[in-house]
């Protein structure tokens, strides 16, 4: 322990000649500047779970980056949010070296001389640190950091040698999370391709032998039963209140469910409940009905209950449960429901509506056939989304242990199981 050395994150900045700075302001960077290709910018929406998500980041052209040139990121800094969720913050990698910090996001450039980026990054994502920097936050409804806030957080760590070891125990984590997540996508991936060549495209097994033939849904395949998505699935309204529930039932609400992707592997548990809530069960899919744009539909991993914002869908047959998710959980069908939504500031999906989506049915033998393909998917999803809600707490236990020193790191176990 005497070997770690305590001071402020302002201190080591002006050590190594580093920055702490704002983004751009939205009167250097406007919203048309930005394309659909070109260099990425990093925004507060982009950073998820110590992350930069790529796939909904905006782009601008090389001139724009040139001309906000002090804004450039460096492989090893940190990127903040500056409002709301005081403690979102990133480590941007080697490959997202000379992207932009955007507006509303603050940068954090320290090198590596004094203290490693990614044991500051680990070090920062600590609750004390992310209460700490909470606390000094500007404003009420809408806190604010600046750089100031960021200069004034105190931090500890130790030699480079030791900071170097704690960092890779717990990026062996991390990577590993990330590994798991990006197979969960590619099945997710797969899964919806399935589901556009045989329900959309009618390219199916056997299809150049199947002709097309006129149906109230128009041209389907001979064989196919035109409907409706309300005639293969329902909604489910299990309504119950706090009084009634145990305290530690997982309890889903929207903001623990991701977007664009099945995988239901986040929640709180009831403890946190004020108001009536859905009972739903395992294996029963939940479709975000508010601001449905933001492509919140996933499969339960296990009872529980979720917010009314939330509808719960059961196919009417469990042969159904494939097709019926597919369907749901597609871009078309989130599409039609944000179009079909009511209200303005806070639009909402009607499930009524959401029964009339046209669905056509093939045979059972085909249909077997896909909901085969696409259970064995939702299997997988589930088994490495158990592994990711694992592997995060165990880190997240030896997170605060290791970057207090009350772990011996050279005594330590280093291998994620």
């Amino acid at each position: 322990m005497m070997d770690w050395r305590d001071t402020t994150l302002g201190q080591v900045c002006d050590e190594v000649e580093g920055v702490i700075q704002t983004g751009p302001f939205g009167s250097q960077l406007h919203e048309s500047d930005y394309l659909p290709t070109g260099i990425p910018v990093v925004m507060p929406k982009d950073i998820i779970e110590g992350r930069i998500a790529t796939e909904s980041v905006a782009r601008v052209s090389p001139e724009h980056v040139e001309r906000l040139s002090k804004h450039k990121l460096r492989s090893g800094d940190i990127v903040y949010g500056r409002r709301g969720d005081i403690g979102r913050q990133a480590l941007i990698r080697h490959d997202q070296e000379g992207w932009l910090c955007g507006t509303g996001c603050l940068r954090i450039s320290l090198g590596e001389a004094v203290v490693s980026p990614v044991f500051l990054h680990y070090y920062l994502r600590q609750q004390d640190v992310i209460g700490w920097i909470s606390n000094q936050a500007v404003g009420v409804t809408m806190p604010n950091l600046n750089t100031a806030i960021l200069r004034s957080v105190p931090v500890r760590f130790p030699i480079p040698a030791v900071q170097r070891q704690i960092a890779d125990i717990l990026s062996a984590y991390d990577d590993l999370i990330e590994n798991n997540t990006r197979r969960i996508q590619i099945l997710e991936q797969q899964a919806q391709a399935l589901y556009r060549e045989w329900f959309i495209n009618y390219r199916f097994p056997g299809h150049s032998k199947v002709k097309l033939v006129d149906s109230t849904l128009g041209k389907i395949p001979q064989g196919w039963q035109p409907g409706a998505l309300g005639n293969i699935a329902g909604e489910v309204r299990r309504g119950v209140n706090p009084d009634e529930i145990e305290p530690e039932t997982p309890y889903i609400g929207l903001e623990h469910m991701p977007r664009k992707s099945i995988a239901l592997a986040e929640w709180g548990t009831a403890k946190e409940v004020q108001s009536t809530k859905l009972a739903f069960k395992k294996g029963e899919i939940l479709f975000g009905k508010i601001r449905p744009y933001f492509h919140k539909v996933g499969v339960a991993m296990v009872d529980g209950v979720c917010s009314t914002d939330a509808i719960v869908i059961i196919p009417k047959q469990a042969e159904h449960f494939a097709l019926v998710l597919a369907c749901v959980s597609s871009e078309a069908f989130v599409s039609h429901a944000t179009q079909t939504s009511q209200g303005t500031k806070m639009p909402r999906a009607n499930w009524d509506i959401l029964t009339k989506y046209p669905l056509p049915v093939p045979p059972s033998p085909l249909l077997a056939l896909f909901s085969d393909s696409v259970e064995q998917s939702v299997s997988l999803i589930e088994n490495l989304a158990f592994k990711n809600r694992k592997l995060r707490r165990t880190r997240d236990l030896l997170l605060p242990r290791l970057l207090s020193g009350d772990l011996d790191v050279s005594k330590l176990d280093t291998e994620p199981q």
